[in-house]
């Protein structure tokens, strides 16, 4: 296979497209980056790819574009079966969606909140993030090494992903992730040692930086 064959549509700072890049890497898969502006101005392949949210990322396989992470990572685990990211019980399958949509709609957006708020709405986002963090820790991860046991896949990569702005919401909220949730963060440790991640995954003060610009541009600086 060629790289061409495979093109991600991607933005460096975005932990959706870092799922995706986390994937194709433990699959072994080559492919193609194409970073895209999103505040200068959207290419027009994403424009033409994705036009219901014109957002990244976006894969192109064969020419073919798939958007949404969660959706690409499955796309990603069917075509390429080897190694596999989902389990093979049809239960365990469900238990991995499960908390897959549960990281989906809760994880980021709570971050969000820490890194959009002040005073005493910054305080209730952080006990809102950490009590999230909590749930995970305590109901999905457990005593495991990885969300599926022994072995790295679909949810870890999922969740993995968003802990690369975990940094940045220490920073602005003035807290630790370890001092509440001593085995989410040896699970963030032990992750981020797999080549498959710590190739791709970006630096924790450039995304700092990063956030930095957004507040600016909220002005909540």
């Amino acid at each position: 296979m060629t790289k061409g064959e495979v093109l991600l549509l991607d933005c460096w700072a975005s932990p959706y497209c870092l799922r995706v890049k986390i994937a194709l890497n433990e699959k072994g898969i080559e492919y193609e980056q194409r970073e895209e502006d999103l505040f200068g101005g959207k290419s027009e392949l994403l424009l033409r790819s994705n036009p219901l949210h014109q957002k990244v990322p976006v894969l192109l396989h064969h020419g073919k574009p798939l958007s949404e992470s969660a959706i690409i990572v499955d796309y990603i685990d069917r075509t390429w079966p080897s190694p596999p990211l989902l389990p093979s019980s049809a239960y365990d399958i469900a238990q991995a969606r499960f908390w897959g949509d549960f990281i989906d709609q809760k994880v980021f957006d709570a971050g969000k909140n820490i890194w959009t708020s002040r005073g005493e709405a910054l305080e209730v986002a952080k006990t809102d993030f950490i009590e999230i963090l909590k749930q995970l820790e305590e109901l999905a991860l457990a005593d495991k090494e990885y969300f599926g046991g022994d072995i790295f896949g679909y949810v870890d990569i999922l969740a993995i992903a968003l802990t690369s702005w975990f940094y940045a919401y220490e920073k602005f909220g003035g807290f630790k992730v370890e001092d509440h949730c001593p085995k989410l963060s040896a699970w963030i440790k032990r992750c981020n040692k797999r080549d498959t991640i710590a190739r791709v995954i970006p630096d924790p003060e450039r995304i700092y930086e990063f956030v930095g610009m957004l507040r600016k541009m909220h002005g909540i600086e």
